[in-house]
């Protein structure tokens, strides 16, 4: 009967010990912020001055020790004069870092498929990218330069004059470094809000669990002696 009751308080301590460094790890989960972002930009084109304020997005999904990096565009920025065949029009963008990474990082689209109109808004769409991470930490990515690439020129190079903020702030850690928070698992960040913590706190808690388990083996075994 000793042991047997020895053995049941053993585990409810585990229990409880796994259930409170749950909540501490939920607490302190890292978090990823992003906001969609009016850009006003400035452009030099082949026809003269243009401006156009486009709300910005970015996301990252992480895969492996890097992340892809999705920049979407709400509005045009330029038009053209003349119609634009469809795959002739091709945009590319740098991004910003900031926070405990510095640098820039290069996002590009894919051509236009179908035909636009003249005097008509280009559509950017989504401009993809890599990001390795350098440095751990929370790093902010913001909306850089933009250029249009058309009939086989840099029709259009768009640069931000309003200082925008940034578009999204991310927890990372360098491959192989050392400090910051950890990441969390592969998968899809969120646009707003915290990220996702369920396999951070499985894992602590397992591991609380397994601890508790062996303590209670070492006490089964030393009452049997």
């Amino acid at each position: 009967m000793p042991d047997r009751r020895r053995t049941a308080f053993a585990l409810t301590a585990a229990a409880a010990v796994a259930a409170a460094a749950g909540s501490a790890v939920l607490a302190s989960a890292p978090a990823a912020h992003a906001a969609v972002v009016d850009v006003d930009y400035a452009c030099e084109t082949k026809i003269g001055p243009k401006s156009a304020v486009s709300p910005v997005d970015i996301k990252a999904v992480k895969s492996g020790n890097a992340y892809t990096i999705t920049m979407s565009f709400e509005k045009g920025v330029s038009d053209s004069p003349i119609e634009l065949p469809k795959g002739v029009m091709t945009p590319r963008a740098e991004l910003k870092l900031g926070g405990a990474d510095e640098g820039t990082i290069k996002v590009k689209g894919t051509p236009n498929t179908a035909a636009i109109p003249p005097n008509t808004p280009i559509k950017i769409g989504q401009l993809t990218g890599t990001y390795t991470p350098k440095k751990s930490g929370k790093v902010t990515f913001t909306a850089g330069v933009l250029t249009v690439h058309a009939l086989g020129m840099d029709a259009a190079v768009c640069t931000p004059k309003n200082n925008p903020k940034p578009s999204l702030e991310l927890e990372v850690t360098a491959a192989g470094g050392s400090g910051g928070t950890p990441s969390t698992s592969a998968g899809e960040l969120p646009k707003t809000g915290p990220l996702d913590s369920a396999a951070a706190l499985g894992t602590l808690g397992g591991t609380v669990l397994l601890t508790g388990a062996a303590g209670v083996l070492w006490l089964t075994r030393r009452t049997a002696r």
